[in-house]
Formats: structure tokens, sequence, C-alpha cells
């Protein structure tokens, strides 16, 4: 089977992100999985053991300032000569800002067919795209070239399929267009004790019904007695209630936890982009028309700032 390469997309502080995961599982299906990754000096090595657990049989480390010291142009120079080289089936790199850049560039530099936002691929390269908020799903599949897609994080669930991955190191040479953006520092954000929204098994979101930014302490003090994330709609974030990085919708993010909580969320067409793959959704809405009740699992009719206090008392119970 010929390969199908996969753009590694991982931090040092999280190792290998679960969307990475989420593109190897799909990958399986498509021909032999390499995964390709793009770092500083030592990357691959730390991330070795995480993709071989989920399927990759062979890693291709791009490693080193030529790589890391630059913005996302010499890694998109990498992957083309990469595939230039090797000819694979596919290519799958993950609709994330980096990602859909690299492939953008990727596309360019091969006069190559892409297609973005994937949440799931056919052994043919047929890809699934949800579109209109989700109210629609298409085909679609590239006519020029082999297959370039991007995937949306929380599309499917990773699968283990235990293997030992060969490493080959790749010699990167960025040309002087590549260059011209240089890393000149870098801040890592700082991290509470809540995990990362997208990969956070509970998410609880509030809405404009949380009524301003103070009161989404209440948010917050649910989300932690869950050991979940904190999410805000487009409205409440448009408020001022909560920062933009914690939105959750068509133009925030999408997550797919095994709980998610939305608390004063009205359930516009463009949250529900973002969260109707959760599999138990759980609303609260003291408006009993509000659309988010057509997708809940479990609803309450109620003024969330008299329910919301006796959950949380009821969970400290069980804790």
């Amino acid at each position: 089977m010929a390969e199908v390469l996969v753009v590694v997309e991982a931090s040092k502080a999280a190792g290998v992100k679960k969307v990475t995961l989420e593109m190897l599982t799909i990958a399986r299906g498509l021909g032999d999985v390499s995964a390709v990754v793009l770092g500083g000096a030592g990357a691959a090595a730390e991330l070795s053991g995480k993709l071989g657990e989920y399927g990759a049989t062979k890693i291709y480390a791009g490693e080193g300032e030529e790589v890391d010291g630059y913005l996302v142009a010499p890694k998109a120079t990498a992957v083309a000569e990469l595939v230039k080289r090797l000819q694979p089936a596919a290519v799958l790199l993950a609709s994330t800002q980096e990602g859909k850049e690299i492939a953008g560039r990727l596309a360019v530099k091969l006069d190559n067919g892409l297609l973005t936002d994937a949440v799931d691929v056919a052994a043919d390269g047929t890809a699934t795209q949800v579109v209109f908020a989700g109210s629609g799903i298409v085909k679609s599949k590239v006519t020029r070239g082999l297959p370039i897609i991007t995937v949306r994080p929380n599309s499917v669930t990773p699968a283990p399929a235990p293997a030992t991955p060969e490493v080959e190191q790749l010699t990167v040479v960025a040309t002087d267009a590549d260059k011209l953006t240089r890393v000149v520092e870098r801040f890592a954000e700082q991290k509470g004790a809540r995990p990362e929204l997208t990969e956070a098994s509970v998410v609880v979101s509030g809405g404009r019904g949380v009524g301003n930014a103070d009161n989404f302490k209440l948010v917050e003090e649910v989300a932690d007695l869950l050991g979940g994330a904190v999410g805000a709609s487009r409205a409440a974030v448009d408020s001022g209630y909560y920062p933009h990085q914690f939105q959750v919708g068509q133009t925030g993010k999408t997550v797919s936890p095994q709980l998610y909580v939305a608390l004063g969320i009205s359930g516009a067409i463009q949250h529900r982009a973002g969260m109707q793959t959760s599999k138990t959704i759980v609303a609260v809405n003291k408006d009993a028309e509000a659309p988010i009740f057509e997708l809940a699992d479990y609803g309450v009719v109620g003024d969330l700032f008299k329910v919301v206090p006796q959950a949380n008392e009821e969970i400290r119970k069980r804790k």
C-alpha cells in the first residue's frame, strides 16, 4: 500500500494533540501511515511513542533551526519536497491555523487541489464535510493531484493500533523566501488547572444568559467541580463576558466531549456547529422554546442562577 502522510500537530506542553491521533486513525483506512514531525531538535524522539501507539509505522523527522526558527513556510517546503519524493496516497493535516496555512502553501507548491475541514476520509480519498453550520453534509474529492485534506478536530474517536515506527531524518533546506519571518522569542501561555478546551472530556459553556463577566465565575465553578474546561458562546464573547479563545461554535472551536453543559445558551446554529457531536448534552435555559433543547439530551427550564447552585451542591455531595 502507498504511504499516507500525516503532518503532526503537537506542543511541548501537551505532546501529541488529539487531532493528530484522529488523523492517524483516519489514515489507517487509506494506506500505510507515516507521520511527519516538524520542529526543534529531538521533537520526533519525544513524540514517537504516542505516534506509534496510534498506528504510525514510519516517522519523517524534519528538525532543527531551519524549521523551528521561522514561521510555517519552511514546514510547507519540507512537506512539499517529501511529497515529490514519495508520491503518497494522501496528505492529512489538521484544520488548525498552522495546519491550514501549511496545506494552502503545499497546494500552491504542488499545483494541487485542496479540501479543508473534513470530518472523515474514505479509502478512495473522498472527504466528508459538514457545511452550512452543520445543517448539510457533502462528499468532495480532489480532482487535481493527490488528496491534500485538512481534518477538523474532534471529528472521529481516536483508536489505538500499536506499531513500532522507523524514524527517518529529513534534511530541511529553507529557501530565502521561507526565511522572511523569523521567530525571535517564544512565550509559554500560562495554563491553569483546567484541561485544554478542544481536548477536554467535559465542557461547561456560558452564553448571553449568564449576564456579565462576573457571573461567569458560576460557569467556572461547575467546570472545576466536573474537572472540565470552560467555553463560551459567540454572544457571550462579543459581549465581553469571556475571552475569544474560549468561543465554541462555527467561528470558534469545535468540541466533542463526553459531556457538554450549556448554561444560558439559546442554541443558535452558529453555536451548535461547534458542539453538536458531544456525546451527552445538558442545557439550562429559562426559555422553554430555546433551540438548544432540540439538541439536548437533558434540559432544565429555569433560572440558571437558581438551578446551577443547587446542581453544584449535589455534585459536591457525591465527590
